[in-house]
């Protein structure tokens, strides 16, 4: 038997300007992102934008589909595609916003699937180094 022990700290910041440059600078890519998301059916826009190693930023919204569940979620739209387009370069952070149409339209924090949280966890693994998640919510 081998013991093994996990531990998660994260940090909370009254408003997006608080966040470092970078984060805020991914936190729009990713509200940018929910705007164009194609969500037809739930109203539910998501957005994600990855942030490489090497600086790049690649952005992803959730695709729904009539023949559900065919969709594909923002955060894996991101991912595979930094996966695709930059196979080479690590994930430093993803960013992740939404916002319903039949509601407020305030950006609210959505966390990740269980498949997105897999996705996340392979790509860690590929590259070596845990990958910072982002999140927004508007009061």
């Amino acid at each position: 038997m081998k013991e093994i022990k996990l531990e998660q700290t994260f940090t909370e910041y009254a408003d997006i300007n608080e966040l470092p440059e970078e984060d805020r600078k991914l936190m729009k890519e990713a509200e940018q992102a929910a705007e164009a998301a194609y969500a037809p059916y739930s109203k539910f826009h998501v957005g994600a934008a990855v942030l490489l190693d090497n600086g790049t930023i690649v952005k992803g919204n959730n695709q729904e589909n009539a023949a559900y569940p065919s969709g594909l979620c923002a955060e894996r739209v991101a991912l595979f595609a930094s996966g695709a387009h930059f196979p080479k370069i690590g994930i430093k952070a993803i960013a992740i916003t939404a916002y319903s149409e039949l509601k407020d339209n305030h950006h609210q924090a959505v966390s990740p699937c269980g498949d997105c949280r897999q996705v996340m966890a392979e790509y860690e693994h590929r590259y070596g180094h845990s990958i910072r998640l982002i999140m927004e919510a508007e009061e």
